[in-house]
């Protein structure tokens, strides 16, 4: 992969709370230096980065990934091995059924708001998405900033949730879909998975960011289930809300890079007769959420 020394990339901020277009840029090359730096700084300020009309072999997604750090493997499947083997690092995003079995994970039906594994300890930091088949409507995906979420909340809240910990669920994936080797939950404060501060820190900005994960059996530790549920509902209520977010309408070709520890993420249905097909790598995370 040759140096491309005629990138000239450009900073477009979306009219939302997050998100930037760039332009200029060919992911397909090797970039210099100073086009990785620019991104990474776009991605720090505007959490969400939208890269039109690339064309990007596995091979080179993997490149382009690893400038963002070590690549994260994904985590379990409802199929339990990779989708695919000769790239166990890319995680495959789609309803098509080959053969009688799903070539990739989550379906045609809607994803509900949550951010990526954050049922681990450290989860990852980034993840990349690549589109390579879009269906002819529906399918849109909406992320929600949390720096910007915990900064509406009112000082009461902040001051009821300063220090809680909840649980993650690690049993079921975003569309709903139970793990491989998992139990349904029966009781939350038995949720299997990672537990996390409902505030979290930026360690390089110092900022803070709701940090919810999923719904989906979380619970917060200490509480009567009923005031857990309660709470969680309200932040969740909160943390859903258009005036947090941006909305992307797919295109062939497009990348797209989200800051997972500070951003909610959910996707819209679409007719499972179509085709919907994207790869997608994750970038390790290098803290624990304390």
């Amino acid at each position: 992969m040759p140096d491309d020394a005629r990138d000239h990339p450009e900073v477009v901020p979306l009219a939302a709370p997050l998100g930037a277009e760039i332009r200029g840029v060919n992911l397909a090359r090797r970039l210099l230096p100073a086009t990785i730096e620019t991104l990474q700084r776009a991605w720090r300020d505007r959490l969400v980065l939208v890269i039109r009309d690339q064309r990007l072999s596995d091979p080179a997604l993997l490149d382009f990934s690893r400038t963002w750090g070590e690549l994260d493997p994904p985590g379990p499947n409802p199929y339990g091995q990779p989708f695919l083997p000769e790239h166990p690092e890319i995680n495959v995003i789609s309803n098509v059924v080959e053969g009688g079995r799903p070539i990739g994970n989550l379906g045609a039906g809607e994803a509900v708001w949550h951010a990526d594994m954050t049922y681990v300890e450290r989860p990852p930091k980034a993840a990349i998405l690549h589109a390579l088949e879009i269906p002819p409507e529906g399918g849109n995906t909406y992320f929600a900033s949390m720096f910007a979420a915990y900064d509406a909340l009112s000082a009461e809240l902040k001051q009821q949730i300063a220090g809680k910990i909840a649980i993650h669920d690690a049993s079921r994936n975003s569309a709903g879909l139970l793990r491989k080797g998992y139990a349904d939950v029966a009781d939350v404060r038995e949720t299997k998975g990672a537990r996390h501060p409902l505030v979290r820190t930026d360690a390089a900005t110092g900022r803070k960011a709701l940090f919810l994960g999923r719904r989906r059996n979380a619970y917060i530790l200490g509480m009567d289930v009923a005031d857990s549920e309660a709470l969680l509902d309200a932040l969740w209520a909160h943390a859903g809300s258009m005036r947090f977010a941006m909305t992307h309408a797919w295109r062939v070709g497009d990348v797209l890079i989200w800051n997972n520890l500070a951003v909610l993420h959910r996707r819209d249905p679409f007719d499972p007769a179509s085709r919907r097909v994207m790869h997608r790598t994750q970038i390790k995370g290098e803290e624990a959420i304390e």
